[in-house]
């Protein structure tokens, strides 16, 4: 009977659970390995998973993932893909890739990829407003701004208790028209800035 006990509590269905929640955690790994240029024949897509239940009421059961793009854009490789947020108006996909300091696009009418905006201060995280205005968070700059109809860009935050912000990440904007946002501290590396303008906040 033992043996049975221990094999039902190492299957990953039955996680045990411990003071920060799941020890054994889902994995995010399809078996066998997702081949994502082969067309997709999943109802329910196995890569789609949710630690807990009461998310999966919100996953629609026959969509699936799929890889919009891979590669480099101009001859230069993404180094990092961050930040994706999507344009109802201009119907684009919009993301970051914070070590080339610079945001690429995705068009929705033929899948083309170009370099939207560039340089961009190592933004990361992005978002539309209710306005249909991007929001960006800039590591190198520490700030998050707000790129205006006209072109030009208005400083939404940068400083807080008489303190600079730290790296400026993800973001969310409310229908009161608030916005947001997470600001933990590795902007300050070299990888995701300058490493000496964020290194110490203050």
């Amino acid at each position: 009977m033992a043996p049975t006990v221990a094999a039902a509590q190492t299957t990953p269905q039955t996680p045990h659970t411990g003071p920060l929640g799941p020890v054994d955690p889902p994995t995010t790994t399809t078996s066998p390995p997702r081949d994502f240029t082969a067309p997709s024949v999943y109802f329910s897509d196995p890569d789609i998973l949710a630690i807990d239940p009461s998310f999966n009421g919100l996953t629609q059961g026959n969509t699936t993932i799929a890889r919009l793009f891979h590669g480099d854009v101009n001859g230069k490789p993404i180094l990092w893909a961050e930040g994706p947020a999507w344009s109802a108006e201009g119907n684009y996909l919009l993301w970051s890739d914070i070590p080339n300091s610079r945001q690429l696009r995705w068009l929705d009418d033929d899948g083309h990829v170009s370099v939207f905006r560039q340089p961009t201060n190592n933004s990361n995280g992005n978002t539309f407003d209710f306005q249909g205005r991007q929001i960006s968070a800039e590591h190198l700059t520490r700030r998050v701004v707000r790129y205006e109809h006209d072109g030009s860009i208005t400083v939404i935050a940068d400083s807080w208790n008489g303190k600079h912000l730290n790296s400026p990440n993800d973001m969310a904007v409310q229908p009161d028209g608030s916005i947001w946002f997470t600001d933990p501290p590795y902007g300050g590396q070299f990888y995701e800035g300058d490493g000496v303008q964020g290194a110490a906040p203050g």
